[in-house]
């Protein structure tokens, strides 16, 4: 006599198996793999997102710089600044250069002040840290939700895994009987929790590290690209 094969090991039936398998489920399993689910699916749209506007910031700002060390002219490069809308040296390179180009009506004006050149790199600087600092926000935007679900998922998958296993131990209580076929649908039920889980976790952490590499690149770049510009500031102003 050929033994019985158990629904989730039989090929042909595999898929719809499983999926009757989940329905059945108890109401706290299924609200975590829901939860789970939910969690993975908001994990990939930031992942996608992420990764396309990271992808051409980098490129946008390489172009970006190979125009400014190539071109004579400030304002040039100023015009040029919209070619490039997702570079964020270029928005840092904007907002220097507007603040520059403010200080330098003012000195022509003969506005009374600090010195020209301790108060014209004094306030360039402050204008590049801050749209650094808003450029850098604004690409890190939602990164945060990749690190929560990459600490958090796995926990809430060992909550599904830890309750599945209550469920069974009650179920061997109540039929008096340890088989497989009274503990199996909620064995099964908590290693599905504990799978979905770790699916979950594993690509969000594995995007967040990649992510935060990147994103200390753009912001070291931001930064030496702020030093390059205070130092054409100073010599400006120096031999104005």
């Amino acid at each position: 006599m050929t033994p019985s094969i158990p629904p989730l090991l039989a090929l042909p039936g595999a898929s719809e198996s499983t999926l009757d398998l989940l329905f059945e489920a108890d109401a706290i399993v299924q609200l975590v793999l829901l939860s789970l689910v939910g969690m993975s699916v908001a994990c990939w749209v930031i992942i996608i997102a992420k990764a396309k506007l990271i992808k051409e910031a980098t490129r946008q700002s390489q172009e970006f710089l190979e125009l400014f060390w190539g071109s004579r002219r400030l304002d040039h490069v100023y015009e040029e600044t919209a070619k490039y809308p997702d570079s964020p040296i270029a928005e840092v390179f904007k907002a220097g250069y507007v603040e520059l180009n403010k200080l330098s009506s003012a000195g022509n004006q003969g506005s009374p002040g600090a010195p020209p050149l301790l108060g014209a790199t004094e306030n360039v600087e402050r204008s590049l840290r801050r749209a650094s600092a808003v450029e850098i926000t604004s690409l890190e935007h939602r990164i945060s939700f990749l690190a929560t679900t990459g600490a958090t998922a796995p926990f809430i998958g060992l909550f599904g895994t830890v309750w599945g296993i209550l469920r069974a131990f009650q179920r061997i209580g109540v039929e008096g009987s340890a088989s497989i076929e009274v503990v199996g649908p909620d064995i099964a039920h908590a290693l599905i929790a504990t799978a979905v889980g770790l699916a979950a976790a594993i690509p969000a952490v594995m995007a967040y590290n990649y992510f935060n590499t990147r994103l200390r690149v753009l912001s070291s770049e931001m930064e030496n690209f702020s030093s390059d510009f205070l130092n054409i500031v100073k010599r400006h102003f120096r031999t104005g």
